[in-house]
C-alpha cells in the first residue's frame, strides 16, 4: 500500500459533501473526487437547472458527465479503512472554548461526549468505548460532560467524595468520615441526593404553582389593563361631554343675557327717545307762545291786549321729565355684579369638588392587593388630610380652627341638618376615604372611639352608635382597655396597650387594621370584609351627649407626610350634669389639629 515510514493523511480521502470516507468514489471532470451517491444527489438538484457544477470549484458542466466508478481510488480507501486510518473529524467536533474537552485526545482535543464521575474524566466518542464495551467499566456512572468533576474530589485527602454530612452539611470523602466528622450523621451521597430529589420535586411543585398564580396574575392585570384603558377612554369622553354641556349652557346663559340686555337697551333707549321727542315739542310749543305774549305785552290796543291774554297765557299739559324723578340713575351696572356672583359661586362649587374629582382620579387601582405597610414610614405613604364635617357634629360638640378641632361644650346653636348625630356625641369627616389610607389618633381621658362608617349611617337613635350597626366598625377604649366593635359584636383586644393608635385602610382589599403605635406598629386588630361604600373616619367623645361633668380634654392629631407630631393637653371646663344613671363622670374631647 505505501512503504513504511509514509502516513497518509485520511482528510484527502474524504469526500466534502459526506466529511466521510469515500464510498464508490467517482472523479468528476474537473478533478474532484465524491462519493457515487453524494454527487449525484447533487446534481438531481440541479437537474432542472440543466447546468451541472462541482461543490467545491464550482466548474459547471454542460451536458451532465457520467459518473463512472474510480475502481483505483476505490481499492485505496478500502485499504485503508483496513489499516484502522480513519477520517479527520469535521471542525465542528473539536472542542472550542465553551466545550468539554476529551481529556484522553492529544493534540487538537475532540468534545467530549460523556463525563465519567468514577474515572472522573470526559471522554470523547471514540475514547469512550471501551465504557461501553468492556466490563471493567460497567458499574460506572457515566453523565453529561461537565467541567466541575473536580468538585467531586476532597482538596485534603484527594480522594472522591462518597459521603455527605448532614451535620455540616457538605460532602465529604471516606476518610474526612473517619476524621474530622467522626460521630457526625452521614448518609452516602445517593440517599442525600434521594431525599433532596424529593425536597427538588416539592420545590418545583411549588415553583410550578407559583407560575401558574403569576400566570393567572398576568392574565388578571392583562384585563386590568384593557379595563383601565377602556373605563379611561370612557371618562374622558364623559367628562368631555359633562364639560362641553356645561360650557354650552354656561354660552346659552351668556347668549341669553346678553340678548335680554340688548332687548332691554332697545326698549329703554325708545322710551327715552319717544320723551326726547315729546320734550322737543313741547320746547316748540312754549318757545312760540313765549314769542305771542312778547309782541302781545308791545300792543297798545288794551282791548285786544284783554281779549288775546286769556287765550295765550294758558299752557298746555306739561309732559312728565326724567328731571322731576329724585331716584337714583341705575343703568346695567346690576347685572354686571349678579353675573360676577354668578361666577364667584360656580367657581367656588368647582373649587370645592376638584379636590374630590382628583383624589378619584388619583385612587384608580389595580386589582392585585399591594402587601400592607410595616413601617411607620411606610404607613405615613398614605397619609390623608382630614376636616370634620359640621353637619354631622352632635349639638354637643364644638368646631373650630376651620373644622380641624372639636371639643364637648354646652348645646350649641347648630341649623337644623338631617346628616346630624342627635343621640350620640359623635362628628364624622367630611372626606369620604376610598384605596389606601392612613391616619394616627391620640387619645386621652376615660372613654372614646375611633371609628370608620358609611355616609348614610343611622342619625338618631341608641342604634346610631359607633359599632352598634353594619354600617361603621369602631375601636372603643374604656379606661386602660380596648375592645373591637361592629354589628353589636365586641371583641376584646389584649395588650399592648398605647395612647397613640394608628388606623390603615385599604377600601378595595377590604382591609381595616387598628395599630397601636410605638417605636414599633403593633396590630391591635384587624378586618377582612367588602367595603360597599367610601368610608368616612368618625369620632364618638364621651358617653351619651347629655353628660355634662368635668371635662378632660385632649387632641386627636392626624399625621401626614410632613411628619406632625401630637400634643396632649388637659384642662376643667365648668360644666355639671349627670349621666342617664345619674353618675357624674369624666369625658372626653377630640380636637382635631391643622397639619403643620
Amino acid at each position: 500500500m505505501a512503504q513504511r515510514g509514509i502516513q497518509l493523511d485520511g482528510a484527502k480521502f474524504c469526500c466534502s459533501i459526506c466529511l466521510d470516507l469515500l464510498k464508490d468514489p467517482v472523479a468528476i471532470p474537473c478533478g474532484h473526487s465524491y462519493c457515487m451517491s453524494c454527487i449525484k444527489s447533487c446534481w438531481d438538484e440541479e437537474d432542472q437547472k440543466k447546468i451541472h457544477s462541482c461543490p467545491q470549484c464550482r466548474q459547471t458542466f454542460t451536458p451532465r458527465p457520467v459518473l463512472v466508478k474510480n475502481t483505483m481510488l476505490a481499492e485505496l480507501v478500502e485499504e485503508l479503512r483496513k489499516t484502522g486510518l480513519q477520517a479527520a473529524p469535521p471542525d465542528r467536533c473539536y472542542a472550542g472554548p465553551g466545550d468539554v474537552a476529551c481529556d484522553v485526545c492529544t493534540g487538537r482535543k475532540l468534545k467530549a461526549l460523556k463525563s465519567c464521575l468514577v474515572c472522573l474524566a470526559s471522554y470523547c466518542e471514540q475514547h469512550l468505548q471501551p465504557h461501553y464495551e468492556s466490563s471493567t467499566f460497567e458499574k460506572h456512572k457515566l453523565v453529561d460532560p461537565s467541567k466541575k468533576l473536580q468538585e467531586n474530589i476532597c482538596s485534603r485527602h484527594d480522594e472522591v467524595m462518597k459521603v455527605f454530612c448532614r451535620t455540616d452539611q457538605q460532602c465529604i470523602c471516606l476518610l474526612c468520615s473517619m476524621d474530622e466528622h467522626e460521630g457526625h450523621d452521614k448518609v452516602s451521597a445517593a440517599a442525600e441526593r434521594t431525599e433532596r430529589q424529593k425536597e427538588l420535586g416539592v420545590s418545583r411543585q411549588q415553583i410550578q404553582q407559583r407560575i401558574q398564580d403569576r400566570e393567572k396574575d398576568v392574565k388578571v392585570l392583562q384585563q386590568e389593563v384593557e379595563a383601565i384603558n377602556g373605563s379611561a377612554d370612557k371618562a374622558v369622553e364623559d367628562s368631555e361631554k359633562i364639560f362641553t354641556e356645561l360650557v354650552r349652557f354656561i354660552e346659552k346663559r351668556s347668549s341669553d343675557v346678553k340678548e335680554r340686555i340688548r332687548s332691554r337697551q332697545k326698549e329703554e333707549a325708545s322710551r327715552a327717545e319717544e320723551l326726547q321727542e315729546k320734550l322737543k315739542r313741547e320746547i316748540a310749543e312754549l318757545r312760540r307762545k313765549d314769542a305771542e305774549l312778547e309782541q302781545l305785552s308791545h300792543t297798545e290796543d288794551h282791548i285786544h291786549f284783554l281779549h288775546s291774554y286769556p287765550s295765550l297765557s294758558r299752557l298746555s299739559e306739561s309732559t312728565d321729565s326724567p328731571g322731576t324723578d329724585i331716584r337714583p340713575l341705575r343703568y346695567f351696572e346690576d347685572v354686571t355684579a349678579a353675573v360676577s356672583e354668578a361666577r364667584d359661586k360656580l367657581q367656588g362649587i368647582l373649587t370645592e369638588e376638584w379636590p374630590k374629582i382628583s383624589l378619584t382620579v388619583t385612587e384608580v387601582d389595580v386589582l392585585l392587593p399591594q402587601p400592607e405597610p410595616k413601617t411607620r414610614a411606610e404607613f405615613l405613604q398614605y397619609s390623608h388630610q382630614i376636616t370634620l364635617d359640621p353637619n354631622t357634629a352632635n349639638t354637643y360638640l364644638s368646631l373650630s380652627d376651620g373644622n380641624r378641632k372639636a371639643k364637648r361644650s354646652k348645646e350649641q346653636l347648630y341649623s337644623s341638618h338631617p346628616d346630624r348625630f342627635t343621640y350620640w356625641c359623635q362628628v364624622l369627616s367630611r372626606e369620604s376615604l376610598t384605596g389606601r389610607c392612613y391616619w394616627e389618633v391620640e387619645r386621652s381621658g376615660k372613654r372614646g372611639s375611633i371609628a370608620v362608617a358609611y355616609k348614610d349611617i343611622s342619625r338618631t337613635g341608641n342604634e346610631s352608635g359607633f359599632g352598634s350597626n353594619d354600617k361603621s366598625w369602631a375601636l372603643d377604649y374604656y379606661n386602660n382597655s380596648y375592645q373591637f366593635i361592629h354589628n353589636n359584636i365586641t371583641i376584646p383586644i389584649p395588650d399592648p396597650l398605647s395612647s397613640r393608635v394608628g388606623v390603615y385602610l385599604d377600601h378595595r382589599a377590604g382591609i381595616l387594621s387598628f395599630y397601636s403605635v410605638s417605636e414599633t406598629m403593633t396590630l391591635l386588630h384587624r378586618v377582612q370584609t367588602t367595603f360597599t361604600q367610601p368610608l368616612h373616619p368618625g369620632f364618638w367623645l364621651g358617653t351619651s351627649f347629655k353628660v355634662l361633668t368635668k371635662l378632660q380634654c385632649f387632641r386627636v392629631e392626624f399625621f401626614f407626610k410632613e411628619h406632625t407630631y401630637l400634643n396632649v393637653s388637659e384642662k376643667d371646663a365648668d360644666l355639671s350634669s349627670e349621666d342617664d344613671e345619674g353618675n357624674s363622670q369624666e369625658h372626653v374631647v377630640s380636637q382635631i389639629l391643622d397639619q403643620r
